[in-house]
């Protein structure tokens, strides 16, 4: 009976479990390719814990999460999640947390990387905190802390006076200039 009992509560475990993973990667996909919706997920973790009373998901150890274009790695990730059991922040922590995600079909991969990279669904806004980076076809920004809007695709970047903001832009390739003789 006992063992029962254990196989019963080990499914609901894993059921709930394989949901806030999905939940985690399908809240977070809003703002990638559609085709990237229809993907596989896959996630890959040394440890995985879950608190049905908290709404508490958290991976760790070399943490891979993958769904098409989108590749989340970071050391630990807590997925938090609110009363109606949807995503509230993503938060990912780790020497460097890495992502990249393909926004847009007409651009590359849009790659960012810090200490901290928090997801707040709400808002839909991506914070990254120390070192923080991003990089999109040439278009790179540094700072300390940066602020990337989702739904507007801007971006808010904060330095120190020992580590300023830098942006670096490419130049167009698209635009010619008169010569001396036009």
């Amino acid at each position: 009976m006992r063992q029962a009992l254990n196989s019963n509560y080990r499914f609901t475990f894993l059921k709930q479990f394989t949901c806030i993973a999905v939940a985690a990667l399908v809240s977070g996909s809003s703002f990638a390719l559609p085709s990237d919706r229809n993907q596989q997920l896959s996630l890959v973790a040394d440890r995985a814990t879950y608190n049905d009373r908290t709404g508490i998901t958290t991976y760790t150890g070399n943490v891979v999460i993958e769904q098409g274009t989108m590749k989340l790695q970071a050391d630990s990730i807590i997925a938090t999640l609110n009363s109606k059991k949807e995503i509230q922040t993503i938060t990912a922590k780790g020497q460097l947390a890495k992502f990249q995600q393909q926004i847009d079909t007409n651009k590359g991969l849009a790659r960012g990387e810090a200490q901290q990279i928090v997801y707040n669904a709400d808002t839909g806004i991506l914070t990254l905190s120390g070192k923080a980076y991003l990089y999109q076809n040439g278009s790179s920004i540094r700072g300390d802390s940066l602020k990337y809007s989702m739904n507007k695709g801007d971006v808010e970047a904060q330095g120190s006076s020992t580590n300023r903001v830098q942006i670096i832009i490419p130049p167009s390739s698209s635009k010619s200039f008169p010569g001396a003789r036009d």
